[in-house]
This record gives C-alpha cells, structure tokens and sequence, in this order.
C-alpha cells in the first residue's frame, strides 16, 4: 500500500475560552495536530481519557465543543480526523458514572450540549446510542432519531430494543459505518484508512464540499419529535426516586 509522506506537527490542546479542566492526571482530554507537508489542511483531534475509555463526561465535552467551535473559524482545515489516544478503545459513550451524580437540570443541560456536539459528529451518534442501549437506558443524543433514518424504522427497532452489540464487519454490512478494515502490525489501521480518505477530500474544492456538507446537514437536520421527548423524559423518570407515603 502506497503511503503519503506527512509532517507532523506536535500535538497540542486548545485552550478553551471559560472551561477548565479537571485532567489531573494527564492535563487537557482534547488535543490537536495540524498536519503539514502534502496532508496540509487535515488536522487531527486526539481523544485522551485514558480513566475513563474517553467516555463523554463534561470536560470531555466542554473541551471538545470548544475545540470544534475554535478549527471552524480556521480557514486552513479542510478535514478533520478523529483519533483515540486509548489503546484498544476509540470512545465508551456517555460517561453514566458521572451523569448519576448530577441533578435533573445538570442532564438536561448536559444532554443538549450532548446533542449539539453528536450534531457536528453525526457519524458516531448512531453507535453510541447502541453502546447505551447495552447498558439498559433509552439511547441518548439523538440515538433514536439518527439511528432509523441510517437503518430504516424496523432493524432500528430491533437494535435498540435488543441492545445487541454489532462487530465492525457487521456495522459496515449494515450500512451503519463506511468502512470496516483488518487491523495490521501497528494497529493503526483505521487511522491509516481515515486518512487516505482525508486525502481524497483534501484537494476538491473546498467552496463545494463545504455547501454540499451544509446542504446535506440542513437536510437531515433533527428536529423535536414526541419520540424524543417521551424518551428525555423517560430518562428522567428513572433517574428520580420515588417516595410513596401512606
């Protein structure tokens, strides 16, 4: 296989502007690369949880969001890359651990700035939902919205339902990923597919894929449905304790 020669650059966080993080043990969970050389325009976001499998706890996001909000403004990235600095794990969903400590206003405001950042990863949104599913709660961020509209109402049902866990072959026979490659030597083999696709993308037209990109997100764009808010409050119901007195 014929490899582009790039120049990395080191990684480096993205100071968010009003968010401090709690990384004690290995400072900011969000960085970036910029690549140089001919893979000039890519840049890389690294997702570095190692505590938690980079599950989505409120730095996580926080950091995340602003990262995203920061590269938009930069005119000199074409293409982003999602990359995992946890060996063997890309991101373990929702962080459940800490959701179950905050109040009811604290899910609901975490919940939407969830849904807003799974609305810039669309692709992701659909898989954890199902990661969620497997621990027995209703999926979150727009699981039950994005899921049917990639697999059709019936075979979404039946994931969500089930809760069943999908392998990399069959998420990709399903048409719920792109593309499912065999891990090589240097386990990096979905980096390396990712970023040949990047490369693909990297000289076309950036006017045109940035209207086609808009064109294809205003499309598909959510909207509330009852679904969602029989499920948000669903997720509540559980989450609120009970007290029956006599």
């Amino acid at each position: 296989m014929l490899r582009v020669l790039c120049l990395l650059r080191p990684w480096r966080p993205l100071r968010a502007r009003g968010c401090a993080s709690d990384g004690a043990a290995g400072g900011s969970e969000i960085q970036v690369r910029a690549l140089a050389g001919p893979d000039q325009g890519i840049t890389e976001i690294l997702m570095n949880r190692p505590s938690a499998r980079n599950a989505l706890g409120n730095v996580f996001v926080s950091e995340l969001l602003e990262t995203l909000a920061q590269l938009r403004e930069d005119r000199q990235v074409r293409v982003l890359l999602f990359r995992s600095g946890v060996k063997g794990v890309f991101c373990a969903g929702a962080d459940l651990k800490e959701r179950e400590q905050m109040s009811e206003a604290e899910v609901g405001v975490f919940v939407q700035r969830l849904r807003g950042l799974m609305n810039d990863i669309a692709a992701s949104s659909a898989v954890m939902g199902l990661i969620e599913t497997t621990r027995g709660l209703l999926p979150g961020a727009g699981g039950t919205q994005r899921l049917p509209r990639c697999l059709g109402v019936a075979l979404a049902k039946e994931l969500i339902f089930t809760g069943r866990r999908l392998s990399g072959t069959e998420a990709h026979v399903l048409g719920l990923v792109n593309h499912a490659v065999a891990q090589n030597e240097e386990g990096d083999a979905a980096y390396q597919r990712a970023r040949a696709l990047a490369q693909e993308i990297l000289p076309q037209a950036p006017i045109a894929v940035r209207l086609g990109k808009v064109a294809i997100d205003r499309g598909t764009e959510n909207i509330p449905t009852r679904d969602r808010l029989e499920g948000m409050a669903a997720f509540r119901e559980k989450r609120t304790p009970k007290f029956v007195g006599k």
